[in-house]
């Protein structure tokens, strides 16, 4: 370009027309990711196939964000209990936990506190690895709300694991004035009965339970806080139920792998998220193998586990053949004691089976998924799941997070027929749970399944077939903006401003340009010599494209020193073009072009855009009137263009437009 060099990508189309998109426009490409890695398909270039398609899915997605936003402005504007702040009981309970809060949890922890003194209902999803204290922070809300005389719900997916919470939640509030019951199919009918006859009358503070909780019989004297442990166990007719239940009750999910819709409302701030990322001190990540069903493996994994006074688990699940697989462990490890749990044993049978086996009676426990969720069993450092692929992702993940719950090295052994015989999705499940063994990798594990299974369905039927036409990428993009344009254009859905939550004092500019094009004839670029992988450029220049702070692009640029040494002119120019990027942002200009000398800005081509009619734009023509000498304004096809002479760089482009900004 005028003798200079620049990088493009090339984009192949139809009939192998090529177009070549610069780097400061790779926001505009995103990864084709359909489902079940169906082909895409590829469009002639210029026939404006692609953006009918693109256009007419909008149409389709904002008709499910217009029922998105009116489903979080009813909860925003449902008026919910207000909690008092915390009691000096609440900071007693705290202080006596017996581990320091890990950053994360802190911070989920004031967040969840911080909602629940809200005036309106809170939804708050709290998204952490397993074993990293999301019960914490589940009791610590639920004695917020037994400080205000409410009652808290636990809603728990397994009969084990109501027992389990019941044990955790009455020992961390011994002491404290709190009545805690659980209630699950393996209760007797007349203790069951008792116990809803106390609810009823506001005797119990915290009930904890599996899905009876949603039933008809059940009855809350005032409840205040609904707690749903891993949501994504549970049916559609409980969580229709719990849609009653919950309309103006405070609701806190968690969950180490949220369901891809679920995941999906969070993304979109449909529902606020938190995520704890940063394991307990001393954890140590979970040896993730995949092998086929070997003796050896088995023998030598227990015979290992047992010696250095460890326990295993052997998932199973089937139990129509569960007895055999205890009988081959038996005759491998004749001197290994095992037991077996399954859902449709007697209920009082499996609890006394696992009080057994955590006093460390057994050393190996057969069971079925009953144990997925919850079970906290610190000397259990060996699990072997049978027939991994008929698992599904985020199972795996909860089957795994079994193990590893204390300082000890733990092992996870997936047991398969050979990959080359599994379909092309089970495949990609055990390669992607081999892959992320790493401490605190739910969230990925949740994205990897968003990824494989596509987001299905958010608020109907309606919009699957969305993402294999476009991507998934795509999708999310077409679905933001919609959703902007909808804030934009429809006045009942204004309050959406109102819940972006700006600080007290604060008045934000508005951002009236959302997508920026910029055309230059000078070196912009990491040069080859400076950074020579071409992947990792092209990884850097997204990453540039998308920072949107000065302090981020200040730690951008130090990690790029530190990484590749001083940055040359061309590399400068390149993080200069970011904060010009910003400054035509707060302008209305869309597109800047910067060649032979001179600076071209074109404003937003909607003649309609509530820009043309702001004091912003008033204050711009004033500005170019008063340097007329160097700035012209044109208008040409109904498109409205500032030229600014004699700018040779872009630090002088941007000492120009911050000129122009000042002024007003």
């Amino acid at each position: 370009m005028n003798g200079k060099v620049q990088e493009a990508i090339k984009l192949v189309y139809r009939d192998n027309d090529i177009l070549y998109v610069g780097i400061h426009s790779l926001h505009r490409i995103s990864k084709y990711k359909g489902k079940d890695n169906a082909e895409p398909k590829i469009y002639k270039l210029g026939s404006g196939a692609w953006q009918k398609l693109k256009q007419s899915t909008k149409a389709r997605v904002k008709d499910i964000a217009k029922d998105l936003i009116l489903l979080y402005a009813k909860r925003m504007s449902s008026p919910g209990y207000s909690f008092s702040p915390d009691s000096y009981l609440q900071r007693e309970l705290e202080a006596s936990f017996i581990y320091e809060d890990t950053p994360d949890q802190l911070t989920a922890s004031v967040a969840v506190k911080g909602d629940m003194e809200e005036e309106h209902p809170m939804d708050r999803l709290v998204c952490g690895d397993v074993g990293f204290g999301k019960t914490e922070i589940a009791i610590r809300a639920a004695f917020k709300a037994v400080s205000d005389s409410k009652q808290t719900a636990v809603l728990v997916p397994t009969t084990i694991l109501a027992l389990q919470h019941y044990k955790t939640f009455s020992s961390r509030l011994k002491g404290f004035p709190c009545n805690i019951e659980y209630i699950s199919r393996h209760k007797k009918a007349a203790d069951q009965k008792r116990i809803l006859a106390d609810l009823a009358e506001g005797k119990i503070d915290i009930i904890i339970g599996t899905h009876k909780l949603a039933g008809q019989d059940v009855k809350f004297k005032d409840l205040g806080l609904l707690v749903i442990d891993e949501e994504q166990r549970f049916g559609v007719s409980v969580k229709e139920k719990l849609k009653k239940l919950k309309a103006n009750v405070d609701t806190l999910t968690l969950t180490a792998t949220p369901i891809p819709r679920t995941l999906q409302f969070s993304l979109m701030g449909a529902r606020d998220l938190s995520i704890i990322n940063t394991p307990p001190p001393n954890r140590m990540p979970i040896v993730t193998e995949l092998y086929g069903y070997n003796e050896e493996i088995i023998k030598e994994g227990i015979e290992y586990e047992v010696a250095r006074n460890g326990q295993v688990f052997f998932i199973h699940n089937r139990v129509e053949n569960i007895k055999l697989i205890q009988a081959h462990i038996n005759r491998i490890c004749p001197n290994i004691k095992t037991a077996i749990v399954h859902g449709q044993m007697d209920g009082t049978h499996v609890e006394n089976v696992m009080y057994d086996f955590i006093q460390g009676d057994y050393d190996v426990l057969i069971a079925t998924t009953i144990i997925e969720s919850g079970l906290d069993i610190p000397n259990a450092n060996t699990i072997f799941i049978n027939d991994a692929h008929h698992f599904g992702l985020s199972e795996l993940h909860q089957l795994r997070g079994r193990v590893g719950r204390s300082n000890k090295k733990a092992f996870c052994y997936l047991l398969a027929p050979p990959l080359t015989t599994l379909t092309h999705e089970a495949r990609r499940r055990l390669k992607a749970i081999e892959e992320y063994s790493e401490l605190g990798s739910g969230f990925n594990i949740a994205m990897q399944d968003l990824d494989i299974r596509g987001s299905g369905n958010l608020l109907g039927g309606e919009q699957s077939g969305f993402i294999a036409d476009v991507g998934f990428e795509t999708y999310q993009r077409i679905l933001n903006e919609a959703m902007l344009e909808l804030r934009e254009s429809d006045k009942s859905l204004q309050f959406a401003e109102k819940v972006r939550e700006e600080k007290p004092g604060e008045v934000k500019p508005k951002q009236y340009v959302t997508d920026f094009q910029i055309d230059t004839d000078l070196e912009i670029m990491f040069p080859d010599e400076y950074i020579s992988n071409i992947s990792e450029r092209i990884r850097l220049y997204k990453e540039l494209n998308e920072i949107e702070s000065q302090e981020t692009l200040d730690i951008f640029s130090s990690k790029i020193i530190d990484r590749f040494g001083p940055v040359p002119p061309p590399a400068e120019a390149l993080l200069d073009i970011v904060r010009m990027k910003w400054i035509a942002g707060k302008l209305g200009i869309e597109k800047i072009l910067l060649k032979n000398n001179l600076l071209i800005a074109f404003f937003i081509s909607d003649q309609k855009s509530s820009f043309y009619r702001s004091p912003l734009f008033v204050s711009i023509m004033n500005c170019v009137s008063r340097k007329h000498k160097t700035m012209t304004m044109k208008q040409k096809d109904s498109r409205l263009s500032l030229t600014v002479s004699d700018v040779r760089s872009v630090k002088a482009g941007i000492n120009v437009l911050t000129e122009i900004i000042n002024s007003f």
